[in-house]
């Protein structure tokens, strides 16, 4: 496993790299496409904030281009069956993987035998979004603040229990763990939406997901939301503090990005890279997902997003390793 990380993050320093290499098998011209339907792979269930971004953006490029988008659920083994679907597709632009913080970033640390590797079987393509997690809890538990929590949670060691449905929501509840020293049992769950489920109805009591997921359940009352896991308060919840303001040097964001099988031509990419980032620039995507979900536009070239990779990547490994997390 060390050995394997060692790779992916010379890898990464190298990823430019990777964009050159043109492959064997035939390449689509930029020029033509796309020239047969796009198949979008999602590694979470339906109804999750990856999913509802797909989507989004599946509808604009259905609409503007001659060849539909398909959006393709591929749930479980913290995204690992979706994600390993798309190593062994065509490098054509046609099949590609809308992924993020759990696939590209924190499973590396959390697997011993991933079955694949984030850096060498994948061509970087654009970023999508950056997002805001945000910790909830469920109503049933005595608590309305962060403080609250630390001292309810701290008088009760490996009594309560946190869910995840991700690599990433698990991530942002071991670092708030690691940072407050408290004990809890994790639990995990095939996707955010069947684990925010438990939260409410009070059989887990804690957990960390994205917002898009979290905040219709936050409105109606069915959890509690006591902090984001950004450094800045969320424009959709402006008056849940951030976890920092209460736990200083806690920092977990939360991304999104799009990939394709290692082997696109760096012109391919770049056109690829230019259609998705439209979409996501588009009043149509902006009013589906980013305004509803509190996700900021963030589109980048395919060079940014392999450095951009690469810092997070390292960001987790930290927070993984200080956590004592030991990778199954």
């Amino acid at each position: 496993m060390q050995e394997m990380r060692r790779r992916s993050v010379m890898a990464l320093a190298l990823s430019p790299l990777t964009l050159t290499v043109g492959g064997a098998r035939a390449q689509t011209p930029a020029s033509t496409y796309p020239n047969k339907p796009i198949r979008l792979v999602v590694p979470f269930s339906a109804g999750s904030a990856t999913d509802q971004l797909a989507r989004a953006l599946g509808s604009v490029i259905s609409a503007t281009s001659k060849f539909p988008l398909v959006v393709e659920n591929k749930a479980g083994a913290a995204g690992i069956l979706a994600v390993q679907s798309v190593t062994t597709a065509a490098p054509d632009g046609h099949t590609l993987l809308v992924g993020g913080t759990t696939t590209h970033s924190a499973n590396p640390f959390l697997f011993k035998h991933l079955p694949y590797d984030p850096v060498r079987d994948f061509t970087p393509i654009t970023m999508l979004g950056q997002g805001w997690q945000v910790l909830v809890v469920s109503p049933t538990l005595p608590v309305r603040s962060l403080a609250e929590l630390i001292k309810y949670a701290a008088a009760r060691p490996g009594m309560l229990n946190y869910a995840s449905g991700s690599s990433g929501s698990r991530i942002g509840s071991e670092a708030f763990l690691q940072k407050t020293g408290l004990k809890m049992t994790h639990v995990a769950f095939k996707g955010n939406p069947l684990a925010i489920t438990e939260v409410m109805a009070g059989r887990t009591e804690m957990m960390v997901l994205d917002t898009g997921t979290a905040i219709p359940h936050i409105r109606s009352g069915k959890i509690r939301a006591l902090g984001v896991t950004n450094t800045t308060r969320s424009p959709l919840l402006p008056d849940v503090p951030s976890i920092s303001e209460t736990v200083p040097g806690y920092d977990v964001s939360n991304y999104f990005a799009l990939w394709g099988p290692a082997g696109i031509n760096p012109e391919l990419a770049r056109r690829v890279a230019a259609l998705f980032a439209d979409a996501a620039k588009s009043e149509k995507a902006r009013d589906a997902f980013y305004s509803v979900s509190g996700t900021a536009i963030r589109t980048s070239t395919p060079v940014e997003l392999a450095e951009y990779q690469r810092h997070e990547a390292q960001n987790y490994g930290r927070i993984i390793r200080a956590a004592g997390i030991v990778p199954e």
